[in-house]
């Protein structure tokens, strides 16, 4: 997922691993955000069957899952749901004795299967769960035609990191467990449903022909996270040998020219870290309420709108989404405490495919600009508060309220010290590809990566017994050595952000145009990054910036958040509702939650956040919505879900 970022979010969800004495004396070992023990059994293929109801605003299913018992004398199944109805359960066509547990506030409501026999380690038994979603299914947001860029059709997607499909499909939903899948999906004729997977055909549904069902078939064993569906008025358009992109039809051609280079980036990845494995590589653009940059969902990466810049200057969504298909798709967290490795691992590929596309001096200026997105989150967090851990302990803790860039950039910073003292770029990315390899289709924690990284450099052993190990992945706040990233790209942002900083009222006037003429798009980003980082301006100096820059008329995203915050902040009263509108036009929560609280923070607009927020909380996905929230102190049970 791209860091909002969130997602995603999303995502550090604990993974303090609970020991817990199984019945026959061995440990059980589970993942505290789940609960399916992993130990026990695992899931190995999921056969679905979907029909998407948008009148009621729920898809009705029936999952085939086959389960292998890891012991002898397996007999309870538990998987994981949350708001799921349950209608029948099956094991190996007989019916089946389940119940329901107790609901939790995040994790939702275990279901408990008794089979009708005892298995023996490494048998296979087929449980067959028929159920329905519920309306307010956490990974499903359902869109009126008018939130949609054609406004005539409705439209469902979904989003699954980091523990939402449970919510969608019955399973043990822990990242510990991977499986294949087929999928046959039931939507109305006129609208197209695309997975996570390869398409596999089409056909009239036999049982009603007003709706056609599309076929799906994931053969690379995969965490149920990744499982993804849209249904939509989509089209698509070729973009590469591999490649299709998918969306509305208002954005599908100025996509296909926004990701033409995603061929050349595919093939930078694979001479980096290895074969791209899952065929298929499509990117999906969203409408604009997707809570996030990209999502990983393999064959079929998930992007927001807001990445079409039209100067390709937000490329770096794609990259570090294609990256994700080895580090976190096929290299993955066992839990959600081993984020980092999913993420950190995965900025570190996306800038390494900068380097080669752009030359070191961007990936430098990328690196300096992430250690700046880390204290951000630093100082949102606190820097005491143990969520900035890189390795968090995070039992009770909703992964959706942790999320951050700590994993990401902490992450990166700590693969980018190693990479300093280990010899270079090519010598640590001989490491990435090698940990690539030898952990392929199987889930990984801290313990593994750092166990293989001692004998990868067995050599080297010294160096790294001096790196201070505890205070980079226990200790929260910013990491313990801050690396010497090269400025070269950075100094002319430096610069002028500096006059900006240092200039009086009488000196407003040497400022022009010109200062911003030769910057690209990623300097203009950190300029006004930097700026974010001091005290406000004087009114009269973001008054006259935008007299001379126009920053208000530029379509970059990444430009106009920072821009207006900065105004915000600055409390020009003007930039108020652009703020807002910008807020709330998008769901990206990247953008929305910071735009939202800059705004709840500058006191005359206090009521005016809050009130903005409640008229467009239906709107917006049910992560975000829960989140702005919870910044603007709004009662979280009066917020809507859909």
């Amino acid at each position: 997922m791209s860091c909002c970022p969130l997602r995603w979010i999303s995502s550090c969800v604990s993974g303090c691993l609970l020991s817990v004495l199984g019945l026959s004396g061995r440990i059980k070992m589970s993942d505290p955000c789940s609960f399916a023990s992993f130990s026990t059994c695992l899931t190995k293929h999921l056969n679905l069957l979907l029909h998407v109801y948008f009148n009621r605003h729920v898809i009705r299913g029936k999952v085939q899952l086959t389960v292998e018992a890891l012991e002898d004398r397996f007999s309870v199944l538990t998987l994981d749901t949350r708001d799921l109805n349950i209608t029948s359960v099956s094991v190996n066509q007989q019916p089946t004795r389940f119940t329901l547990g107790s609901k939790h506030s995040f994790k939702g409501t275990p279901l408990d299967i008794t089979l009708p026999f005892d298995l023996s380690r490494g048998q296979q038994v087929i449980v067959e769960v028929a159920y329905e979603t519920s309306q307010s299914a956490s990974a499903l947001q359902w869109l009126t035609p008018e939130q949609t860029a054609g406004k005539k059709q409705a439209y469902l997607f979904s989003q699954c990191q980091a523990h939402h499909c449970r919510s969608m499909v019955p399973c043990q939903d822990t990242p510990s467990i991977k499986h294949t899948y087929y999928a046959q999906v039931s939507v109305p004729k006129d609208l197209v449903a695309v997975m996570s997977a390869v398409r596999d055909g089409q056909e009239v549904d036999p049982q009603d022909s007003s709706r056609i069902i599309y076929r799906f078939r994931q053969p690379v064993a995969m965490p149920s996270y990744l499982i993804a569906i849209v249904v939509g008025a989509l089209e698509s358009r070729e973009i590469g040998p591999r490649s299709r992109v998918w969306s509305e039809k208002e954005f599908v051609d100025k996509a296909a020219i926004e990701f033409s280079e995603t061929e050349t980036m595919l093939k930078t990845a694979e001479d980096l870290a290895g074969p791209y494995v899952w065929g298929q590589y499509d990117i999906l653009v969203l409408p604009p309420s997707f809570p996030y940059g990209g999502m990983e969902n393999p064959c079929l990466t998930f992007a927001t709108p807001t990445v079409l810049a039209g100067d390709k200057s937000l490329s770096g969504v794609i990259a570090h989404e294609i990256s994700h298909s080895w580090t976190g798709n096929l290299v993955t967290n066992r839990t959600w405490e081993h984020f980092w490795l999913n993420e950190g691992h995965t900025v570190y590929l996306e800038r390494m495919i900068g380097r080669c596309m752009e030359g070191e001096q961007f990936r430098q200026f990328k690196a300096m600009g992430g250690w700046k997105d880390l204290q951000d989150s630093v100082n949102t967090f606190g820097a005491d508060n143990p969520l900035t851990n890189l390795v968090p302990s995070l039992q009770d803790v909703d992964p959706d309220d942790a999320f951050s860039s700590v994993p990401y950039e902490k992450g990166f910073a700590l693969l980018y010290h190693l990479e300093e003292l280990l010899g270079g770029p090519e010598v640590f990315m001989g490491f990435v590809k090698s940990y690539i390899q030898r952990f392929a289709y199987s889930s990984v924690t801290t313990d593994d990566w750092k166990n293989y990284l001692f004998t990868y450099f067995k050599d080297k052993v010294d160096i790294l017994n001096k790196v201070d190990w505890n205070a980079w992945m226990f200790t929260p706040g910013m990491p313990p050595v801050k690396p010497k990233y090269d400025a070269t790209l950075a100094d002319a942002c430096i610069a002028l952000s500096q006059r900006w900083i240092k200039a009086k009222d009488q000196d407003l006037n040497g400022f022009g145009e010109s200062d911003v003429k030769t910057l690209s798009s990623h300097q203009l980003i950190e300029f006004l990054s930097l700026l974010l980082q001091e005290e406000p301006l004087p009114l009269t100096h973001v008054k006259k910036m935008q007299e001379v820059y126009n920053l208000n008329a530029s379509t970059n995203s990444e430009i106009r958040f920072r821009w207006l915050r900065l105004c915000v902040r600055s409390k020009w009263e003007e930039a108020v509702p652009l703020a807002l509108k910008m807020a709330t036009e998008q769901g990206r929560m990247k953008f929305t939650r910071p735009l939202f609280r800059e705004v709840f923070t500058f006191e005359k607009y206090r009521e005016e956040a809050v009130r903005v927020f409640v008229a467009h909380r239906a709107a917006m996905h049910p992560v975000t919505s829960g989140l702005v929230g919870k910044d603007l102190k709004v009662d979280a049970s009066s917020t809507a879900r859909h």
